[in-house]
C-alpha cells in the first residue's frame, strides 16, 4: 500500500500567505465523502496530521500552517480567532470547498469553534480534541503550562523526549515518530498564537452551534484536564463526549482507538438539525394564504 502523500501549495488569505496541503481522497469509483477541514494546535506544522490523513482515505483532507508556523511566513501584525476563521474560509474558497467537516486540536479547537460558529452555514460535522472554552478553561498542570509557554519542544527533540510524559500525559514510545515531523515554528508566529487565545472564550456562543459535534478528551491530559472536554459536550446541544486512556495526545498515542470513533461519527447518516423543517401538514382553506414552504 502507498503511502497518500499530500498537494502543497500557497494561498493568500487577505494579507497572509499561507502554506496549506490537501490529502485527496481515494473514492475507487464513486464519490468521496465530505471533506474535512483540520485546525492544528499551538506550533504544530500540517506535517503532524499525516497519520490521521492517511487513515481517512475517502476524504480530502485540508490543513494549513497558521502564520509563523511550518512553511507559513508570520502574521504582520496579531491577529485574532475570528481572524484566522476568515483565513479558513478564504482557504476553502481558494481551494474550491463549500460544505466540510472540521476538526481541531487544542489550541486549533478553539479556532474550529469559532470557525463552527461563525461559518455555520459551510460545517456540516464538528470534531473537537483535547480542547477548552478557552480562557474560561480549568487550567492543567502548571508544570505543563510553563513549557507550553515557550516553543523549545518544537526545536530540541532531547528536550521534548525529556519532557514528553510531562508536558502532554502519554508515554514516550510515540515520542520518536513524533518528533520526527516536527517543524519549528518562528518564535513572532508562536507568541501570536499565544496571543490569539487571551481574553478569548466560545461560552457565549456554544449554545447556538447546531452541527452535531464529537467532544474527545483524554483522561491524563496534563494540558487541558478531562474538565474542559465535559464542560464543553454539556454546553453545546446535543455534544456526545468520548473519553480517550491518554494525554494531550491520545490521537498521536490511541490512534488505533481514537479513528474509528473518529471515522464512525463522520460517516453516521444525516441527523436533523436544530429547527429542521418538517412535512407542510395540508393547510385549511382559512390558513392557505398564510401557508409558507420551509426549505430544507
Amino acid at each position: 500500500m502507498t503511502e497518500r502523500k499530500p498537494r502543497y501549495r500557497d494561498v493568500r488569505a487577505g494579507s497572509n500567505i499561507l502554506r496549506t496541503a490537501v490529502w485527496h481522497g481515494e473514492g475507487k469509483g464513486k464519490a468521496t465523502a465530505r471533506p474535512l477541514l483540520f485546525f492544528n494546535g499551538i506550533g504544530a506544522n500540517i506535517e503532524l496530521i499525516a497519520p490521521l490523513a492517511e487513515a481517512l482515505t475517502d476524504r480530502d483532507i485540508i490543513a494549513f500552517d497558521a502564520p509563523g508556523v511550518g512553511g507559513s511566513a508570520a502574521a504582520g501584525i496579531p491577529y485574532r480567532p475570528w481572524h484566522l476563521a476568515r483565513m479558513a474560509a478564504a482557504i476553502l474558497d481558494e481551494l474550491g470547498y463549500d460544505e466540510v467537516d472540521v476538526m481541531g486540536v487544542s489550541w486549533g479547537g478553539a479556532m474550529a469553534q469559532q470557525f463552527a460558529f461563525q461559518f455555520g452555514a459551510r460545517v456540516h460535522r464538528l470534531i473537537l480534541c483535547a480542547t477548552s472554552a478557552g480562557s474560561l478553561m480549568v487550567p492543567g498542570n502548571p508544570k505543563a503550562l510553563m513549557k507550553l509557554a515557550h516553543p523549545r519542544r518544537y526545536m530540541d527533540p532531547a528536550y521534548l523526549m525529556k519532557h514528553f510524559e510531562m508536558l502532554y500525559g502519554d508515554e514516550t514510545a510515540e515520542a520518536p515518530d513524533h518528533s520526527s515531523r516536527l517543524r519549528a515554528p518562528t518564535m513572532r508566529g508562536y507568541f501570536y498564537q499565544l496571543l490569539a487565545g487571551i481574553g478569548w472564550t466560545s461560552v457565549p456562543f456554544l449554545p447556538f452551534l447546531k452541527q452535531p459535534t464529537l467532544v474527545l478528551a483524554g483522561d491524563n491530559d496534563q494540558i487541558v484536564p478531562l474538565i474542559n472536554g465535559r464542560f464543553l459536550a454539556q454546553i453545546i446541544p446535543g455534544a456526545r463526549l468520548e473519553i480517550v486512556k491518554g494525554g494531550h495526545l491520545f490521537l498521536v498515542s490511541r490512534a488505533s482507538e481514537v479513528i474509528p470513533l473518529i471515522r464512525d461519527f463522520l460517516d453516521e447518516a444525516p441527523q436533523p438539525r436544530p429547527f429542521a423543517a418538517r412535512p407542510r401538514r395540508a393547510a385549511s382553506s382559512a390558513a392557505a394564504p398564510f401557508a409558507v414552504k420551509m426549505a430544507d
